[in-house]
């Protein structure tokens, strides 16, 4: 994307009132001056600036600032009264834009023929009905890799300069900073690059963690995606085998900005198994083995009782991960969000389209996890081919992998596996998943304790004998979606 170009043919298309969405407002206005400056000619006019605080100040020039025209109304009027056509750039006036007065004005000054240019530039801008037939918009794009690069090399600079001394920089993290940085502007990630590297006069992998945690909470500001980014210890996670190497085969692609080797990037893949059976589990593992950050969309944050704010809800939160971007998103329990019944006016459908349409177009690293427990419920239109790059089913554990998960959990409370019969409890667990295995290690250890007692192989499997797992509670449907799955998709183990 060429902004000094397109933003060239806006105004040489004679329109009235640009619009201008954009956090980097310094960037913009030397962009600005200067294209205007180095084209001189017909597209060349007097270039002002104009801010409630300071009023209205010549760019192209070096003169004082006009404080008497500082209250909206007035530097309208003084606009509209010049007659020699310029180009004026106000600034932050979406506040301005409810005042009828204001309006009109605008609408005079707009529909002068060949008369000045007037540039609304804000973070936002929504322009009143009257006002849209006599403008344009225009994003400024923001920094791509290559300019992230230049900015963290001056911030380095800096700090060599600053401090007599070289830096101590990790080639390798220094491009992954310039990656991670993606969807910031230009001041934000000036900012993050000063956190990293001036904290101890160097720019290491240990030190993106935080970085990234810091960009999240400057992204999120809608509280409807969680965030993780320490997930490589997840990569090395016990079965899983087909999942792993699907992913593997696939990482290199994945994780480039455009493709490899003419081949598209994958979109994502469906889980769907047994509850408590690692799916949960298997969404961290892919983060972990493609060495992202992990994010979670709450579908349940999105929902607002008004008609249409919960699909833009869902688009911003969409946004957001892109954003973030390389990350996986995980959509976790998705048919209990984009659910087939129809009991809810159309909602479920409305957000089912907004997703499977971002699906679709979506350019961004953004690798999507979506877990299911109940595929009868999903909509035909996700299990299509060509919605997700595969379905996997999380199945229940083997005996190989229930003894993993045994001496994890024991492990994990700072107990020794060799002192437990694993044949017994592995025996006495058939049928169980690895969240009712875990449970039961845990009300064995309460009874060991009420008992004042070490805990042991018996009370262990006292408890997975008094224990009725999902798999026989409800064996029917179970059984009926191990039945589905087998010719379906494809085992994540």
């Amino acid at each position: 994307m060429d902004d000094r170009h397109d933003l060239k043919l806006v105004l040489q298309s004679h329109v009235s009132i640009l619009s201008v969405t954009t956090q980097d407002e310094l960037r913009f206005l030397n962009m600005l001056t200067g294209m205007l400056v180095a084209n001189s000619g017909s597209l060349y006019r007097p270039v002002f600036r104009w801010s409630v605080t300071d009023g209205i100040q010549r760019l192209d020039m070096d003169l004082e600032p006009q404080l008497h025209n500082a209250d909206p109304d007035q530097v309208l009027r003084h606009i509209r009264s010049v007659a020699q056509p310029g180009i004026y750039v106000l600034l932050d006036f979406h506040h301005y834009l409810k005042d009828p007065v204001n309006i009109r004005l605008l609408k005079d000054i707009a529909m002068k023929p060949d008369g000045h240019r007037l540039i609304l530039v804000s973070h936002a801008m929504d322009l009143p009905d009257e006002l849209k037939h006599l403008s344009a918009s225009f994003s400024l794009s923001l920094p791509d890799e290559a300019e992230r690069l230049r900015i963290i090399r001056e911030v380095l600079a800096e700090w060599q300069a600053a401090n007599g001394q070289d830096a101590e920089v990790d080639e390798e993290a220094l491009t992954l900073l310039a990656k991670n940085l993606s969807g910031l502007a230009v001041a934000d990630t000036r900012r993050l690059a000063r956190n990293a590297i001036y904290d101890d006069g160097a720019l290491r992998s240990c030190d993106l963690p935080e970085v990234m945690e810091a960009k999240y909470e400057l992204l999120n500001n809608h509280g409807v995606i969680s965030f993780e980014y320490e997930t490589s210890r997840f990569s090395d996670v016990g079965g899983l085998r087909n999942l792993k190497v699907w992913l593997e085969q696939r990482r290199k692609v994945l994780q480039s900005a455009e493709g490899s080797g003419g081949l598209d990037r994958p979109r994502g893949l469906l889980l769907i198994g047994v509850q408590g059976c690692g799916k949960s589990l298997a969404a961290k593992a892919t983060a972990g083995i493609l060495n992202t950050p992990l994010l979670r969309l709450d579908f349940g944050a999105l929902y607002n009782k008004f008609h249409g704010e919960s699909e833009k809800n869902l688009r911003e939160a969409l946004r957001q991960a892109e954003l973030m971007s390389p990350c996986v998103l995980w959509l976790d329990e998705l048919e209990k969000s984009l659910s087939s019944g129809g009991n809810d006016g159309g909602l479920s459908q409305r957000l089912l389209g907004t997703f499977l349409t971002w699906l679709a177009e979506n350019r961004e690293q953004v690798f999507v996890v979506a877990t299911a427990n109940d595929v009868s419920a999903l909509p035909p239109e996700l299990m299509r081919k060509g919605r997700f790059d595969e379905i996997f089913f999380v199945d229940l554990p083997t005996p190989t992998v229930r003894a993993d998960i045994i001496d994890i959990h024991l492990t994990k409370r700072k107990l020794n596996p060799r002192d437990f019969d694993r044949v017994k409890l592995v025996d006495a667990s058939d049928g169980f998943s690895g969240a009712e295995l875990e449970q039961g290690i845990v009300a064995a250890m309460y009874a060991a304790h009420s008992l004042n007692q070490e805990l042991s192989t018996a009370h262990v499997l006292a408890e997975f004998r008094r224990s009725k797992p999902l798999s026989i509670l409800m064996s029917e449907k179970v059984s009926a979606l191990r039945d589905w799955a087998r010719d379906r998709t494809i085992a994540a183990g």
